[in-house]
């Protein structure tokens, strides 16, 4: 597992009405601050990857549909420096993860419908200046596979 990356299971709480889950609390050991709150929706076969951020701290759930959640870590001073990581998470697997900055990440639809993300980021949007630097989602330097081949 990649440095800094914590996952939480969640839990569904179900009864004849329908079910509910909690994502994260201000009292949860995973809570640092809040920034915003947003969602982002993938279409199958899309990858929306490389990105990282120098300050924020990214908290997804994917609340419809299941989702690849792809990380690269390529920090100098860590101890995990060159390794990927990758989790299936989603309406099969409920998890929040937790990707702390300078981390890349991204994400990839599975299945044949829209999947949508939940994040909590720990600092607000900035458009005049934005938290983020990109790479291309199929960079050859990152060994990290979106899609399984072969069937």
């Amino acid at each position: 597992m990649i440095d800094g990356i914590r996952i939480k299971q969640l839990n569904r709480h179900v009864d004849d009405r329908g079910y509910l889950v909690e994502i994260l609390r201000d009292d949860d050991e995973l809570f640092q601050k809040f920034g915003q709150v947003y969602i982002s929706a993938c279409f199958p076969g899309i990858v929306k990857a490389w990105h990282k951020h120098e300050v924020q701290t990214d908290h997804f759930c994917v609340i419809a549909g299941n989702m690849k959640i792809g990380m690269y870590d390529d920090r100098a001073s860590s101890p995990t420096r060159g390794q990927t990581q990758s989790l299936v998470i989603g309406e099969l697997n409920p998890q929040l993860v937790v990707i702390p900055p300078l981390v890349w990440h991204g994400m990839a639809a599975l299945g044949g419908a829209t999947a949508v993300l939940l994040n909590v980021p720990t600092e607000h949007y900035n458009r005049a200046e934005p938290d983020e630097i990109r790479r291309d989602p199929f960079d050859p330097a990152i060994p990290f596979e979106w899609f399984t081949r072969g069937g």
